[in-house]
């Protein structure tokens, strides 16, 4: 789904062992970026061998396929969205969140107009967005936060080029844009974004990256094993950040970029520090939001589409 930080398409697999391993695919939401950090760690410290594991690590050719895939019992797990866990439960799909990688939102409101200081003072003004429905309720919310409605501003689809359209003015301000990708980008740009964080602003917090398994596929020791050893590359990353992305910036060269170097760090304090660990309420909030939005047709109960594993 985000769109700045590579140059073309990595698979990253892990050199085969020993026949007793077990196998196990993950399929990426992007091509591979700092946001996946705890993956590729766990990978690069042999934290996934350690368990017993045989890993392979596939970005998508369409961002829409993990989640069908796994869905489908084509590959064994995906690293999706939360707010695209709640569409694929209104549509029946058998996917289960098994674990956490982000566990902030990432979305952001930003904008380079300095006589902006909350989104209400952006009555008037032009947003740009780029995707439909979520981006349009999120701000919807946000300037409901502060007695303003969505009508108050003009809302241009910008079509995924979210940070050109606010350097070149086409735009006062976008929504959809990543703090730990888009803000770093308009800053390398020598410009000084304002951003709003969209859980600061009446949108409940959610968690941005998350894993989803087939629900047929739950007892799998392979999942708990993986989470296990997703745990240690990010316990091994927090503690050596500068290492681990050296690491990586050698394994991925043409990912070694200012605006990456930037990225791996910003992203480090938003990693789940447990994987496994889930907030259901968190699960039910962003429900009952995306239902009072009229973005989902029924409430689904938050156990038909998240487990605790233990």
């Amino acid at each position: 789904m985000k769109k700045a930080l590579v140059c073309g398409l990595v698979v990253a697999t892990l050199s085969p062992f020993t026949s007793a391993a077990q196998k196990l695919t993950l399929m990426l939401d992007w091509y591979v970026n700092p946001d996946h950090a705890p993956i590729m760690v766990a990978q690069q410290t042999g934290a996934f061998k350690a368990q017993g594991l045989d890993v392979t690590i596939i970005p998508p050719s369409d961002p829409a396929l993990p989640p069908r895939l796994v869905a489908a019992g084509k590959v064994d797990l995906a690293v999706t969205y939360q707010p695209q866990l709640h569409f694929f439960a209104d549509q029946g799909l058998p996917l289960v969140r098994v674990g956490t990688l982000i566990d902030s939102p990432l979305n952001t409101l930003i904008t380079l107009d300095k006589s902006v200081h909350s989104p209400a003072d952006l009555q008037g003004k032009t947003v740009g967005y780029s995707v439909s429905g979520i981006e349009q309720a999120t701000l919807a919310a946000m300037l409901q936060h502060d007695q303003r409605q969505l009508s108050d501003v003009k809302l241009v689809n910008v079509n995924f080029q979210l940070t050109s359209a606010l350097l070149t003015g086409k735009v006062d301000a976008v929504i959809g844009g990543y703090r730990n990708i888009e803000a770093l980008e308009v800053k390398l740009q020598g410009k000084d974004p304002v951003v709003f964080n969209v859980e600061d602003y009446g949108v409940p917090a959610y968690d941005e990256l998350i894993l989803v398994a087939n629900r047929d596929s739950l007892n799998k020791p392979a999942i708990k094993k993986f989470l296990i050893a997703l745990k240690q590359g990010n316990d091994y990353l927090q503690a050596h950040p500068e290492e681990s992305w050296r690491a990586f910036a050698k394994l991925h060269p043409e990912l070694n970029t200012g605006l990456n170097r930037q990225a791996w760090v910003k992203t480090l304090p938003l990693f789940a520090r447990d994987p496994a660990r889930l907030d259901r309420q968190r699960y039910r909030q962003y429900e009952t939001f995306l239902f009072n939005h009229g973005l989902i047709k029924k409430i689904t109960p938050v156990n038909d589409y998240v487990v605790e594993i233990q």
